[in-house]
């Protein structure tokens, strides 16, 4: 599978770090692909290292303001003119998306998927990695809109929660086939 992966490429703690590598780990192990943003920095890094530590190829979607960050690596690497364009390009690369911690980059990527799915625009299955809570407050945001009627379609029809990367990836190989 080609697994397009939202997240930050900041430095950040153990705890975001840790999770954030296995799962490269087992993507790479899995045989799969790693689709994302291309950066060679924080946990980006991270997972690129994880899934080149595991055997699995590397295909990243930059943006040209990010240039000067890409990962000399990747099995290929596209760099589009603007990040409408990358977010685009990393849809249309991908069998499934997964969204790991990150910041307002992460959540523009993770909700703008969300609304493309709710519209039908596509169909592949979204994962929120909820590494260590850090997604509770989203998913609480999420079930308040499902409850009171603002989603169209059910909330379990747009994302599945996963509290580690051996759970999404077991989610995806039911999800996706």
């Amino acid at each position: 599978m080609n697994i397009c992966v939202f997240l930050s490429a900041a430095d950040l703690d153990e705890r975001y770090t840790r999770p954030a590598r296995e799962f490269g780990q087992l993507l790479g192990k899995g045989g799969h692909t790693l689709v994302w943003g291309g950066s060679d920095t924080g946990l980006m890094k991270v997972v690129a290292d994880g899934v080149r530590d595991g055997g699995g190829r590397l295909v990243g979607i930059s943006v040209e303001i990010l240039r000067a960050l890409v990962r000399a690596d990747a099995d290929e690497m596209v760099v589009t003119r603007d990040l409408a364009a990358r977010k685009a390009q990393l849809l249309a690369r991908s069998d499934a998306i997964v969204v790991l911690a990150g910041g307002l980059g992460t959540l523009d990527e993770a909700t703008e998927i969300l609304e493309l799915r709710k519209h039908r625009l596509h169909d592949k299955p979204v994962v929120l990695l909820n590494t260590d809570g850090f997604y509770d407050g989203l998913i609480l945001q999420l079930r308040r809109m499902d409850a009171e009627g603002f989603l169209p379609v059910p909330l379990d029809g747009l994302v599945h929660v996963a509290d580690d990367g051996a759970g999404v990836l077991a989610y995806l190989e039911t999800a996706a086939t």
